[in-house]
């Protein structure tokens, strides 16, 4: 079961860093980063630099296989642990191929009462699980004309630091939500995507957490990403690493 397609987006997210920073080019946000000295001509130079910028690290990361590994716990005990071989497709898509031995069939444990429990407890949980995934695809990418949206009600806000500008959009895709992305001004690219959110009801929240980094080459990728459902303390934890060559 394949519960984290936050992070095998990897590409689109970086897609999105530069479609935020493209915004911040194009003076969406002109108030607290351009102020009064922003002119057209150089907001149009920073938006093309950025494209490019956008584009060689898609080339980049296509030349590149690496390996994923996935684990699933509920309430602090692991579940599953699942590995992959990654690449870019064709399709700008990531093409995953599993690692594992092909599963085993278990031999039923207790009573048939037990035997059911333990089932209904597993739909449960991976049931939510995929209610879990499908919210966090609505949030990773995000989407330009909900940050617009979200922009034209005030409900964006940018916090500059000596390296990374905090922007924050509050109110994105439920009341009360928020994204937070940390942008590295210097090196053109997202350090960090932090999503606080919830399921049906706020009380049943819901955590994404997608750190990058940077391989010896400057090429951008996903590190990790860590999804948390907060009532069923259920959480879908990814780690990339051993980038290869093609």
């Amino acid at each position: 079961m394949n519960l984290v397609r936050t992070n095998s987006a990897r590409n689109q997210v970086i897609l999105f860093a530069c479609v935020l920073a493209a915004a911040y080019a194009l003076g969406f946000f002109v108030p607290p980063i351009l102020g009064q000295g922003g002119d057209a001509a150089g907001m149009q130079a920073k938006m093309m630099e950025l494209k490019e910028s956008m584009a060689k690290n898609k080339a980049a990361l296509a030349t590149y296989t690496w390996k994923e590994t996935v684990t699933i716990s509920l309430k602090g005990d692991v579940k599953k642990v699942q590995h992959y071989q990654v690449r870019e497709g064709s399709d700008g898509k990531p093409q995953k191929t599993s690692l594992d031995p092909a599963e085993q069939p278990q031999q039923p444990q207790g009573g048939r009462l037990r035997q059911r429990v333990v089932a209904k407890k597993k739909e449960e949980y991976e049931d939510y699980a995929e209610k879990m995934k499908a919210l966090a695809q609505q949030y990773v990418p995000p989407d330009k004309d909900l940050i617009q949206a979200a922009y034209a009600k005030g409900n964006v806000s940018f916090t500059p630091g000596p390296g990374d500008t905090k922007i924050t959009i509050a109110n994105y895709l439920k009341p009360g939500d928020s994204v937070v992305i940390l942008f590295n001004k210097a090196e053109k690219q997202i350090t960090n995507i932090a999503i606080k959110s919830y399921m049906d009801d706020p009380s049943d929240g819901l955590n994404l957490n997608v750190p990058f980094s940077s391989l010896p080459d400057g090429t951008s990728h996903v590190a990790s990403s860590r999804v948390e459902g907060v009532s069923k303390q259920l959480t879908v934890a990814t780690q990339n690493g051993d980038y290869q060559k093609l």
